[in-house]
């Protein structure tokens, strides 16, 4: 009964802000096809999220090294030939001089705001960073393989890792993590999947109790990656939500094999996950079309739209067609699967991307849809694709539900690599009609380390220049000295009650250390005036002060141990006791922010009762 009476509150309380756009009419004649819908399902809360942050000043983190293992997709072979004869294309090509200006300027190009440090590597790669924020202004920023929460200051209010953060003793280990702000609800969405992959995969999902999970924090589901029970596991999930509803896709994978087997759908009741309350659930498999990475898509406004939801499938291996599929209903109203097709402008697959000062290059993935919105009759959504020569460009696609057409422009820059883009709506919320995006992405080049970029596309069209968000000081080789992994994918959210219009975003870019660590950025135009003007002509300024810097090493266990992490001086004294805890057996990492320290020589001693398995030193000379 109290949670009965729990959720008629909570739906009473979001009536005033809940609006929803119904979804355009597709013709049904057009139709080729649909999905097998699975029986209702429910599950039950699995429990409440309140795990204490980690310290906020020293940021001590201990986890198992994440290193991400890549399922192949279908067609990989023909994939890799595809991506092999361009990059013997692209090395012709880097003989020739490089274009130094991107297309002509034809709108205003986005501003940088308020900028800093985000979620820091703990020895996973690659970080799959995601953002969300809310309409007051709180941060939710995930990467493999922590969380932290932050507020538009860039004021860190909570960081953990994940595994500790979930504190459930049967999840040891997590990954490809995604959050979303719910706007129609006032609340936040976030996921992540059970890493290693395996025929006992786990999608774990975590709804917070009110629009500041910082301090209210979660309710915790933990759900089947294996839906149709014969031990696949589950990979690359994508989520979205209705008026009513969450989506999430993602991809089967045959075990122990890992080879592809299908895409499958999960519709799940929003409303009574941000309750604590069991949670009706069913997925679509089977799915007419055979689409690998079926991306959902939210509303692109402060509001939500339905009933259902429409969702978007890109071929990888390239191609001049999109898959194209809407869930007609709520799970209550029998809402099915249906699929149909779209033309487009021919895409295909890049070749990889070069970094300077190594031989070390950068994968770019394929064409798969990355990130979408919808909004006015009109899905936007981007993926990467081969932009002449070999090299990686952004191709942003506007597709018109009523008539079923695709309007395709693609963004880039000879000899240059323009990778893993992520898109948000850039309008006034009074003008839904106004298409205007911004895009946020990677760049690498042979003439440069990684980069943070973004760029906007307006109503007509037309790009403006891309902008610097944040540079790499080095180029990254971290697992690997010849093909290193750049993706999965970039985070960007828009803050929909803003009074003036502002994206966040984060992204990676590169450390002296030749590993990833993430930025987070907000993102403006010369319009706005919510941002001090000399911070907006600063976009290498950082908030707040002093920087974060990690120091990190790693180290391997024969079996799990506890442990008692510390830094003591050249005297012997201790400067900090940074962590008591629980390592586990194989490879570990564990990570600091050693900007806390003075100028001197330290030791990270890493020990258990009987044994000392680290005495790193540490010379800081700032």
């Amino acid at each position: 009964m109290k949670q009965i009476l729990i959720l008629l509150a909570f739906l009473l309380s979001i009536v005033s802000i809940k609006a929803q756009e119904m979804k355009i009419h597709v013709d049904e004649s057009k139709k080729l096809g649909s999905a097998t819908k699975s029986p209702i399902s429910s599950i039950q809360l699995k429990g409440e999220i309140h795990t204490p942050s980690s310290d906020l000043k020293w940021r001590p983190i201990l986890t198992k090294k994440n290193i991400g293992f890549e399922p192949e997709e279908p067609n990989h072979e023909i994939i890799e030939k595809i991506k092999a004869e361009k990059f013997k294309l692209k090395n012709l090509e880097e003989k020739n001089n490089k274009s130094n200006s991107e297309m002509k300027t034809r709108t205003i190009p986005p501003v940088v705001g308020i900028n800093y440090s985000g979620n820091l590597n703990n020895g996973s790669s690659p970080m799959d960073n995601n953002i969300a924020i809310s309409n007051a202004g709180i941060i939710v920023s995930v990467s493999n393989t922590t969380i932290e929460c932050d507020n538009t200051s860039g004021t860190n209010l909570y960081y953990n890792d994940l595994v500790t953060f979930i504190n459930d003793p049967n999840i040891t280990g997590v990954c490809d993590p995604v959050v979303l702000y719910d706007q129609g609800s006032d609340r936040f969405i976030f996921m992540c999947q059970t890493s290693p992959l395996g025929s006992n995969s786990r999608i774990l999902i975590f709804f917070s109790k009110s629009n500041d999970p910082s301090i209210d924090g979660w309710w915790y589901y933990n759900l089947t990656g294996d839906p149709l029970s014969n031990g696949d596991a589950f990979d690359y999930p994508k989520i979205a939500i209705s008026t009513d509803e969450l989506f999430i896709t993602g991809n089967l994978f045959s075990q122990p094999s890992n080879t592809s087997d299908q895409s499958v759908v999960y519709q799940i009741n929003k409303l009574a996950g941000y309750t604590g309350s069991s949670l009706n659930f069913v997925f679509f498999s089977g799915i007419a079309g055979s689409p690998f990475t079926l991306l959902p898509v939210s509303y692109g406004l402060n509001s939500t739209y339905g009933p259902g939801i429409y969702l978007v499938s890109t071929k990888a291996s390239g191609s001049s067609n999109i898959n194209f599929y809407e869930v007609t209903n709520t799970i209550a109203n029998g809402g099915i699967l249906n699929y149909y097709n779209v033309s487009t402008t021919a895409y295909s697959p890049s070749a990889h991307a070069f970094q300077f000062g190594t031989s070390c290059s950068l994968k770019t993935g394929d064409c798969r849809a990355l990130s979408g919105f919808y909004l006015d009759g009109v899905v936007h959504f981007v993926f990467n694709s081969d932009n002449g020569s070999g090299y990686t460009g952004i191709n942003y696609n506007r597709l018109t539900v009523s008539n079923l057409t695709n309007v395709s422009s693609t963004f880039g820059l000879s000899g240059y690599d323009y990778c893993y883009p992520s898109v948000v709506s850039y309008t006034k919320n009074s003008a839904p009609t106004d298409k205007t995006v911004m895009i946020g992405f990677g760049r690498a080049s042979s003439s440069i380390y990684p980069e943070v970029r973004v760029v906007s596309c307006d109503n007509s069209t037309n790009w403006s220049g891309s902008t610097l968000v944040q540079s790499s000081s080095s180029y990254v080789s971290y697992t690997s000295s010849t093909n290193e992994r750049w993706g999965d994918y970039t985070g960007t959210s828009r803050r929909h009650a803003s009074s003036t219009k502002s994206i966040w975003m984060n992204g990676m870019y590169g450390t002296s250390a030749n590993v990833w660590n993430t930025w987070i950025a907000e993102i403006h135009d010369n319009g706005s005036t919510g941002i001090e003007e000399e911070q907006s002509k600063n976009p290498v300024k950082v908030y707040p002060n002093p920087i974060v810097e990690t120091f990190a090493v790693d180290f391997t266990l024969e079996a799990n141990t506890n442990l008692n992490i510390s830094i003591v001086d050249i005297n012997g004294r201790t400067v900090k006791e940074l962590l008591k805890g629980k390592a586990l057996q194989g490879e570990n990492n564990f990570s600091f922010n050693k900007s806390n320290l003075a100028n001197g020589t330290y030791f990270l001693i890493i020990k258990s009762d009987t044994t000392t398995f680290k005495n790193e030193k540490i010379i800081i000379a700032n």
